[in-house]
């Protein structure tokens, strides 16, 4: 039989795997854009972060977490709003191009 040889599980460690590396580089992205878009580090500051997550990604976005997580939502609020509006205006842009 053609597919006799093949056992669905042993597909799951490698997707598992998969998953973890795509949720690791979420959360790297997310760290690095409130590390450049926080207003309360200075320059030195910002790029000791940066370099922490470039060296070491892992430790560094814990330790990132860890230190500064509550500053995360803080930082997001004031920019949420406009962004919410460009991407209604993006919408209402598309729609009337459509027609």
């Amino acid at each position: 039989m053609l597919g006799a040889g093949y056992h669905i599980f042993d597909n799951v460690p490698s997707t598992l795997f998969f998953a973890l590396v795509i949720v690791w580089i979420i959360m790297v992205w997310h760290v690095y854009r409130d590390i450049m878009r926080s207003r309360d580090l200075s320059g030195p500051g910002k790029a000791l972060w940066a370099l922490t997550i470039v060296v070491l990604p892992l430790v560094g976005c814990l330790a990132y977490l860890f230190a500064r997580g509550g500053s995360m939502q803080q930082e997001a609020m004031p920019v949420a709003p406009a962004q919410h509006e460009d991407f209604e205006d993006y919408i209402r842009r598309i729609a009337n191009s459509k027609e």
